[in-house]
C-alpha cells in the first residue's frame, strides 16, 4: 500500500486523535515500568527459528544464574514478530529445552506476535512526536550510496525530507530519527560503551515495508510492558543497545542495566548460530552440554560433578556464579 507521513489505526482518526493517543501511550508505558519493590527482573528472549544451539543455552545460562543469584525474576520471551522466519514448533521445542536443562521460568510466556496492536500504538507515539519518517529505498539504493558503519551501511538520509510520491507508491518503511544520537552506558561485561548512533548506524528501521515491526522497536516495548531491569544477553546485540536505548528515550520509558556475554565462535571464528549450522543442545542428555555452557563462561565446575544430578550442578553454579569473572571480550572459541 502507498504510504502516507502519519501512522494511525483507521483513516477517521485525525491529528488531535493522533496526539491524544500518543499521550495515552505514553501513560501505559509508563504503567508497564516494574514495582518499586522488584529489585531485579531478567529474561531470555530467543527467536524461533530453530532448536536450542550452545550459542543461545551459554545466554540462557548466564542470564538465568545473573538473575537468581541476585534473588530476581527470570522471564521467558518467544521473540517470534519475523513471521517467515519462524519454524513451526521450534518455540515449544526451545521450553522444552530450557525445562531439561532444570531452568523454570516465572509467569507466563510472552510472545511477541500476540503484540502487534501494542507495537501500532508505540509506533503512534513516535509518528505523533515528528520522530518517524516513511524510507522508500532499497537495500540496494542504500548500499550503493552510503559508507559502512558497526554493522552495515549507514543509512545517507535519502527519505529524511519524504519520498517522491512515484517511489512512495510501491510501500515504505519507517525510520527514526538519530540526530544528535550519541549514547553511552556501563556494561556489566563489556565495560564502558559509547557510540554516535547517527554516525555508526544512521537513521534506523522500525518498521518494514512488509508490515512488520523492526526487532528494535519490539524489544523496546517488551522490556517496558514486562519491567525488565536487567538484560544479560550475548554480545552479538552489544552494538544494538545503544539504538534500544535511543528508542528508550524516545519513548520515556526506564532503561535497564546491560550486561552482554561473550559469544561462542566456531573455528572459523564465526558466532555459533542457525546460519553458522550450529547443532541443537542434546535436551535428552543435559548435563554435557550445561557443564560446557559453565566452563565457557569462566566457571569450571569439580570434575566430580559431571557424574552428579542436573539440581546439584545447578547448586554449584548458583552458589560459585560471579558475573565478574567474565573477561570483556565480544566473543570465545567454543571447541567442542
Amino acid at each position: 500500500a502507498p504510504c502516507t507521513g502519519a501512522i494511525r489505526l483507521t483513516p477517521a482518526h485525525g491529528a488531535s486523535c493522533t496526539v491524544r493517543r500518543s499521550r495515552a501511550i505514553s501513560r501505559y508505558l509508563t504503567r508497564q515500568r516494574r514495582p518499586l519493590h522488584l529489585v531485579y527482573r531478567g529474561r531470555f528472549a530467543p527467536s524461533p527459528t530453530g532448536p536450542l544451539h550452545f550459542g543461545s543455552l551459554v545466554a540462557a545460562v548466564g542470564s538465568h544464574l545473573e538473575a537468581r543469584v541476585n534473588h530476581g525474576e527470570w522471564l521467558v520471551r518467544i521473540e517470534d514478530i519475523d513471521t517467515p522466519r519462524v519454524v513451526p514448533s521450534a518455540a515449544d521445542d526451545i521450553l522444552r529445552t530450557l525445562e531439561a536443562f532444570g531452568m523454570a521460568w516465572d509467569g507466563a510466556v510472552l510472545y511477541q506476535s500476540t503484540r502487534t496492536d501494542t507495537y501500532r500504538m508505540a509506533l503512534d507515539q513516535l509518528q505523533a512526536d515528528g520522530a518517524l519518517y516513511a524510507c522508500a529505498c532499497t537495500r540496494r539504493e542504500i548500499a550503493d550510496s552510503a559508507v559502512q558503519g558497526i554493522d552495515g551501511p549507514v543509512y545517507p538520509g535519502t527519505c529524511r525530507n519524504g519520498p517522491t510520491p512515484a517511489r512512495a507508491s510501491h510501500g515504505c518503511a519507517r525510520r527514526l530519527r538519530t540526530q544528535g544520537a550519541r549514547i553511552a552506558f556501563n556494561d556489566g561485561v563489556q565495560g564502558h560503551i559509547t557510540q554516535d548512533v547517527e554516525n555508526a548506524v544512521g537513521d534506523f528501521v522500525v518498521a518494514r515495508a512488509d508490515g512488520l515491526t523492526a526487532y528494535q522497536l519490539c524489544v523496546v516495548v517488551d522490556d517496558a510492558a514486562q519491567g525488565i531491569t536487567h538484560v544479560v544477553r550475548g554480545a552479538d546485540l552489544l552494538d544494538s543497545t545503544p539504538r534500544q536505548i535511543w528508542l528508550q528515550q524516545r519513548l520515556q520509558v526506564a532503561t535497564p542495566h546491560y550486561a552482554h556475554l561473550p559469544v561462542a565462535l566456531n573455528a572459523q571464528g564465526e558466532k555459533l548460530s542457525k546460519q553458522s549450522r550450529a547443532a541443537a543442545v542434546d535436551h535428552d542428555h543435559p548435563i554435557p552440554a550445561l557443564i560446557n555452557a559453565l566452563i565457557f563462561l569462566h566457571h569450571a565446575p569439580p570434575a566430580q560433578l559431571r557424574a552428579a544430578a542436573i539440581r546439584d550442578i545447578w547448586s554449584w553454579a548458583l552458589e560459585n556464579w560471579r558475573l565478574a569473572r567474565l573477561p570483556p571480550v565480544r566473543g570465545e572459541y567454543y571447541g567442542n
